[in-house]
């Protein structure tokens, strides 16, 4: 990508039009005003669209259509800010790869990437220039890749929050208030992401899953399903996929799982390789995990099975974030 595009320049006379006065639209046009550009808006609904250079949408995907109708006959060039949205109706496209509240400073967009596109050279240059001039790093993504693209951002994201609001709750049902179990969270949260950041999600994985400690996983699984049974979907889903990260090729049973089991913790070790050879131990311990009061070697006691499902099958919840 060229970095020396100069279709739009700081200080330039050239006008922008934000329009869309939600959360990411007052942002940019505080972002763009102190870079020196000539900016209107954030417009409103009922605002009309001055004659511009550049018309930017910081609309609701669905209302993109009508607002690039309504901004084109005023813009040499009409874009969006959609990460999920294709170029049918505008020129070019610039997703900044960040979460907006409203309150932001101008320099939340220092240092993101923003997914950018355009019909023709010019259009891509322009969605170039103005996530460099926002101090982005511009990455380009096509209609073709644009929803996986953008299913990656949610999962990093929107999806992320609901885990966290499960470890929330959970920690409430252990006494925990809402507010304490945030702060106490919020540094373990961090450096996992940096250690995700740094070192990808296989060596970034700690606890009783990567360390083969079943008897550990059991119990937690117990507890939730006593506390909070609504988020056992979630939770057994979760686990099912950090098994799979713990271990991709299948063969979780090793050494270093041996070594962490005791031989007070015999039985955890039986239940995992009885009658299973070394390809099946995954997916036959996880279906006793997950599917308390199946097997009478399951970890989990019958007393909490009873308590949370009829007949030793997962409970169908209610409200779950999965």
């Amino acid at each position: 990508m060229n970095s020396n595009s100069s279709s739009l320049t700081a200080g330039s006379d050239r006008s922008i039009a934000v329009v869309g006065a939600g959360r990411l639209g007052g942002v940019l046009a505080r972002a763009l005003t102190e870079t020196g550009f000539d900016v209107r808006g954030p417009l409103g609904r009922e605002d009309a669209v001055p004659a511009v250079d550049i018309a930017i949408l910081c609309v609701p995907d669905a209302a993109i259509h009508d607002a690039a109708e309504a901004a084109r006959p005023h813009a040499a060039l009409v874009g969006h800010v959609s990460g999920a949205t294709g170029l049918d109706d505008v020129d070019f496209s610039i997703h900044p790869l960040q979460t907006f509240t409203g309150s932001e400073q101008p320099s939340v967009f220092h240092g993101i990437g923003a997914a950018i596109d355009g019909r023709t050279p010019e259009a891509l240059a322009t969605a170039e220039s103005v996530a460099r001039t926002l101090g982005a790093h511009p990455f380009r993504v096509d209609d073709a890749h644009r929803a996986g693209y953008h299913a990656s951002a949610s999962i990093a994201s929107n999806l992320l929050l609901a885990a966290l609001d499960a470890a929330e709750r959970v920690a409430g049902s252990a006494g925990i208030p809402s507010g304490e179990a945030r702060a106490i969270l919020a540094p373990l949260v961090r450096q996992t992401v940096e250690n995700w950041a740094d070192r990808g999600a296989a060596e970034a994985l700690t606890g009783p899953i990567a360390r083969g400690d079943e008897a550990t996983v059991a119990r937690q699984r117990a507890a939730i399903a006593e506390g909070n049974p609504e988020l056992l979907e979630l939770v057994d889903a979760l686990t099912a996929q950090t098994r799979v990260l713990a271990d991709p090729e299948g063969d979780r049973v090793s050494s270093r799982s041996a070594r962490s089991t005791t031989t007070g913790t015999v039985r955890s070790a039986r239940s995992t390789t009885r009658g299973t050879d070394p390809g099946d131990r995954v997916s036959s311990r996880f279906a006793r995990s997950t599917t308390p009061g199946a097997d009478q070697r399951d970890r989990v006691s019958s007393r909490s099975a009873r308590s949370t499902t009829m007949g030793g099958t997962n409970p169908s919840t209610e409200g779950t974030g999965a």
